[in-house]
């Protein structure tokens, strides 16, 4: 089994910039605190993240509005399919809400749900652009 969820937040930065950071390599380790990267900006192409903690391939680009991406970390059992992530992009007043829709989770990887984007993801971004 497994289960989806949604959590947003809002950025100090552009949607093109959270878009571009997303999808580069330095821009990624930048946005998550350092952690070591390696991105593609191609439709199909593939990525890992987290220093290999998470890999995954790009499925859907919108620049500077949506990414798609299959995700799966070290953590998932050879059974387990990929998760997918949609990060959603929303220009406010003063910044972009981010919303990431993240499907077909394992049973079991409530972390993610449970703060894990917002303290792996979300608080480490606002200090990335903020010191922009």
């Amino acid at each position: 089994m497994s289960f989806a969820f949604s959590v947003s937040d809002v950025i100090p930065a552009t949607p093109r910039q959270i878009y571009e950071a997303w999808l580069d390599g330095a821009g990624h380790a930048g946005i998550t605190g350092g952690q070591k990267a390696n991105c593609s900006r191609e439709p199909g192409g593939s990525f890992t993240v987290w220093n290999g903690y998470i890999t995954g391939r790009n499925l859907a680009l919108e620049p500077g509005k949506r990414i798609v991406q299959s995700w799966r970390t070290t953590k998932f059992t050879a059974a387990d399919p990929d998760s997918e992530i949609e990060v959603v992009l929303e220009p406010l007043a003063g910044g972009t809400r981010i919303t990431v829709n993240h499907r077909n989770v394992p049973d079991g990887h409530t972390s993610y749900r449970d703060g894990g984007w917002q303290r792996s993801y979300f608080e480490p971004m606002k200090k990335y652009f903020a010191a922009k």
